[in-house]
């Protein structure tokens, strides 16, 4: 991965909340997440006692150009929010303008973050579909804003062995959304459902609270039987 192909955009503790419907009782597990990127969900749940790891080919630059590339991503982001804006819902979050507050508050809380998470192995450089933990170190995973949004980007095949080692290295999976780019439901879906209960995974989906892509009202949850 090159630092110009990075797209940096975390985050809140909150909204992974509630884009994966953590309960008091989820966040006691010990978490996984994948592709976490900027999120400041490792950062804010680690200073709360919480127990997390996340992983993105993305940590294996430094804290001062994952910063640059931040400043360099945002100004060109925020014009595309304002061009697509009627593909979200103005709810939660009320303008663009409190969209970027939120997101750079969340990625500064990261880089913050960053160096000490590095040290204490919270943030490890890694990508799926294959990662070195042990079978089932984790609680529960969650893949935010990864598979199946760049369902154009990534193979099926790619998406069932990533779910597979998921569920390898952890009890549960969580993954949201479950819409491409496009804004429909990933083409991927119900046949990575299939493989994956074909090979004895119980998957369903799951209303969450959460929605700002319109449509993304819901999570894969994938369990071992």
């Amino acid at each position: 991965m090159k630092l110009e192909n990075v797209v940096p955009w975390g985050r809140s503790f909150e909204e992974y909340r509630e884009m994966f419907s953590l309960s008091e009782d989820d966040l006691k597990k010990f978490i996984l997440g994948c592709g976490d990127g900027p999120a400041s969900f490792n950062a804010e749940h680690s200073s709360q006692g919480g127990s997390v790891v996340s992983i993105d080919p993305a940590y294996k630059f430094t804290a001062q150009e994952l910063q640059s590339r931040i400043a360099e991503v945002y100004d060109e982001i925020m014009p595309q929010m304002q061009a697509n804006k009627d593909k979200y819902l103005w709810e939660s979050i009320p303008s663009v303008e409190a969209l970027g507050n939120i997101r750079m508050s969340a990625m500064e809380k990261f880089i913050a973050d960053y160096e000490k998470g590095k040290e204490e192995e919270r943030y490890i450089e890694a990508s799926l579909p294959t990662v070195s933990f042990s079978d089932k170190q984790f609680d529960l995973a969650l893949c935010s804003h990864y598979l199946f949004l760049y369902s154009e980007h990534i193979s099926l095949n790619e998406h069932i062995q990533s779910l597979i080692e998921l569920s390898r290295v952890a009890k549960e999976v969580r993954v949201y959304p479950l819409l491409s780019l496009d804004g429909k439901i990933s083409t991927h879906l119900q046949a990575a459902m299939s493989a994956l209960g074909d090979l004895g995974l119980s998957t369903s989906l799951a209303n969450v609270g959460y929605q700002f892509q319109k449509g993304a009202t819901q999570m894969l949850v994938v369990k071992s039987v």
